[in-house]
Order: C-alpha cells, then structure tokens, then sequence
C-alpha cells in the first residue's frame, strides 16, 4: 500500500552516504533530527483535543491502547512499558500491542502488518469497552494491521486517534483524532525509524506523560508515586522527602520504605 509519492518514502536530501566521513554523516543526521521538534510543534493542534478527549474517559476507567507494527509497535510497548514504574499506575492503564505479538519486539516476524483484521483480533483478548481509546501508529499511514485496529474499534464506539508522517493517509481518514508529524523524507531514504521514528517517540511521551499528570500522577513537578524497584529510585524519592519535609536523609528513607512511596509519605506527614 505504500507508494513513492508518500513524503515518508521521498528521496533523501543527501546522496552518495557511503562516500561521507563520520563528521559529516552525523552532522546530516543531527541537522535532519533538528526537524523533527518543528513537526511536532505544527501538530500540537492536533494532539490537544486528543488528550483532552482519552482523559475524559480514563477518569471513567477507560484505557488506552498503542496499536502499530515494526519500529512504531516497539515505540508503543516501549511508553506503555515505562509508565507503572515512573507513575506507579497498574500497567493495565496503557497497553502496548505490536503487529507479531511480543517476538516481534526484537525479531522481524513476516507479514505480521499485513493482515488487516488482526490488529483488532489482537485487542479482543483485552475485552475492549466503549470507554477505551486506541491509538494507531503508523509512518506510512497505510499499515493494514493498524488501519483495521482503527477502523473497527471506531465502529464499535472506541475513541480513536493516530500519529503518520503523511498527510491524508488511510489511517488519519479512518481515526477521531489524526496526529501528522511532517517530517520530511529521511536521511536514508524510507527509513522511517530515524526522524519518523523521533516524532513518534515525542508525541507519545507528550500524551502519556500529560494523561499521567492529568490523573494525579505527579505532585508540582515529582514523579511521587514512582514504584521503588531500586536503589536508584529510592534514592530519588528519599532525597524528594528530604527536600519537601525538611528531613534527614535516613529519616526521610526511613520514611519512604514504611510508607513505600512519596506520596503515602506525604500523605502520612499531613495527616
């Protein structure tokens, strides 16, 4: 489905790579990367009202699901994976779904976008409801396993949304919610996990990061309700109570571990 006057698949502006130093390899890459903050920022319109819309209803005990395929897909496990021990949300909150299912995370797995009902076959073992949201990702905008996921959970009162790199794509036509991050054609050209690739990263990190503060995840600007998974993080969370109640450092650990987080910490100290 994907063809050459696709933006995604336009040639690079850059030619003869195999000739280049290193110096010069990555200065193209950096100067094509400083692109991609642009493109996001022409599409905060767009990712605004989607925002606005999935709080809604994960306040009603709604979900959102990531559906996409190849370098998209891991981009969507990769954010869902990071936000129970950043946030201490359950991680049945967002939910990542790949194209070939978890070996696909690190091994190509053939034809697995290709098949245009999976991708909503693949989220009926969640039981989605009407309060969930799915959001398609997909470069191209054309990838079957992705635009039959959308398609279908719209037709069964799913918020969706999405995020391509080209305009009036088959995915944007089939979401609520299309998001287009206009990157450019890539330095390699058609290879859509480098400025493509980018723009996804940060539009996800922005939704899910902004949903997350939305729901009471963070206190001013601290992650107080990180899960402590290690001395790291417990670290950061004993010098967060040390700064905010005026503790010393062992006390304020002391704390944390009874309480097992910032916020019961905080919560405790106001009581």
């Amino acid at each position: 489905m994907e063809t050459k006057d696709q933006i995604t698949e336009q040639p690079s502006r850059y030619d003869n790579l195999e000739q280049m130093s290193v110096s010069e390899l990555i200065h193209h890459i950096n100067d094509e990367d400083l692109l991609v903050a642009e493109a996001v920022k022409r599409a905060l319109p767009q990712i605004e009202p989607f925002v606005e819309a999935v709080e809604e209803r994960m306040k009603r005990g709604g979900r959102l699901f990531y559906v996409g395929a190849g370098t998209s897909g891991r981009l969507g496990v990769l954010d869902a994976s990071e936000l129970p021990p950043t946030f201490g949300v359950p991680d049945s909150w967002v939910i990542g779904v790949i194209a070939g299912g978890d070996d696909a995370l690190r091994h190509a797995v053939e034809n697995a976008e290709d098949i245009i009902e999976r991708g909503w076959q693949d989220l009926q073992k969640y039981h989605p409801t009407a309060d969930d949201t799915v959001l398609g990702i997909a470069a191209s905008g054309t990838t079957p396993y992705v635009i039959g996921a959308i398609r279908l959970a719209r037709q069964n009162g799913l918020l969706t949304g999405c995020i391509t790199s080209n305009l009036n794509t088959p995915l944007a036509e089939a979401a609520d919610y299309p998001i287009e991050t206009i990157v450019g054609p890539e330095f390699v050209t058609g290879s859509s996990r480098m400025k493509s690739g980018t723009a996804q990263k940060m539009v996800l990190n922005m939704i899910s990061t902004s949903l997350m503060i939305r729901m009471g995840r963070v206190r001013g600007n601290r992650m107080v309700m990180m899960q402590l998974t290690n001395t790291k993080l417990v670290d950061r969370g004993t010098r967060m109570l040390q700064e905010l109640l005026g503790l010393s450092y062992e006390e304020a650990r002391e704390c944390l571990l009874e309480a097992g987080s910032v916020e019961k910490s905080l919560l405790k100290n106001e009581e």
